[in-house]
């Protein structure tokens, strides 16, 4: 009777290992599948950026080029000013991230950390903001620039940086919240003001909620192509993503030369996520402020 109750134990233990292998197999091919969904534009773009327009137009398409051409980056690069565009691109993502780090995570520790009349109210007032499509101020929102003199600077694409995000709000507040309050009565006991214990504490703790912050700033300023093609008006003060435009009509589609420029373009987003990757996946996760 023993040995058939361990006989059917095993039988069970042996049937669940088979059905959860199981479904890691599905689980490995249905992820394996999307991910190829995702990395094949990816890949053709970066084929084609390294074929001769004769092969770009073979028939049938070759996935990969016969022959790589690798000059074809440098001469998308030079054939266009796309080295000043480069570099105001960084001038206004790296206000972007100075701006969403500074303001979102002070207010956030505000919200969090302080209590004060009409805190919740506030908080409410704010999160119902991300409900108002950004379509619907963009007209007031230029009125408003070109009153003050601003189209046709950064100013438009920098100083908003610093009035805060309510998604970045959002995200710090619940990520600081998770940080137990005798941190804050601790450092209030030595004599630390709220600023210094935003500086000084809260920061280094909340590093991968910072890091997330850093790496959507980054990226959301990187891709923008709405706001400076309504606020810049020089070519010289353009961004990458108006700059690949103006090559697209200036080279008559030499489809090689720009999907190597927009490889390039493409290039400082994986960088910067690859790097933050690790800081990003724990930012996202709200409940981790604090791990035992």
């Amino acid at each position: 009777m023993a040995a058939d109750t361990k006989t059917g134990k095993r039988g069970g233990l042996t049937s669940r290992r088979r059905r959860k292998t199981i479904v890691n197999v599905i689980c490995f091919i249905l992820l394996a599948a999307a991910s190829l969904t995702v990395l094949m534009p990816l890949w053709f773009m970066v084929s084609t950026a390294l074929k001769s327009m004769d092969e770009i137009f073979t028939y049938p398409i070759t996935w990969y080029p016969h022959e790589p051409i690798w000059s074809n980056f440098k001469d998308a690069w030079v054939s266009a000013e796309f080295t000043r565009w480069f570099f105001n691109s960084v001038f206004v993502a790296a206000f972007a991230i100075l701006g969403g780090v500074l303001a979102n995570s002070l207010v956030a520790y505000g919200f969090a950390k302080i209590r004060f009349p009409g805190r919740n109210i506030m908080f409410s007032i704010i999160l119902a903001t991300m409900m108002i499509p950004e379509f619907v101020t963009m007209i007031p929102q230029y009125v408003l620039y070109a009153k003050l003199g601003w189209v046709g600077t950064y100013l438009p694409l920098i100083v908003p940086q610093f009035m805060g995000s309510a998604y970045f709000i959002f995200m710090l507040r619940q990520f600081y919240a998770g940080i137990p309050n005798s941190v804050i009565e601790s450092a209030q006991i030595d004599g630390a003001s709220h600023f210094r214990i935003w500086r000084s504490i809260m920061l280094p703790m909340a590093k991968p909620a910072i890091m997330t912050v850093v790496v959507l700033s980054f990226n959301w300023s990187w891709n923008d192509f709405l706001k400076p093609l309504l606020y810049l008006m020089d070519t010289k003060t353009f961004t990458l993503q108006l700059g690949l435009k103006i090559f697209v009509s200036q080279s008559n589609t030499q489809w090689n030369y720009l999907m190597a420029a927009s490889c390039i373009v493409l290039l400082p987003i994986i960088v910067v996520f690859m790097c933050l990757q690790r800081y990003f996946t724990d930012g996202m996760n709200i409940g981790g402020a604090v791990k035992g």
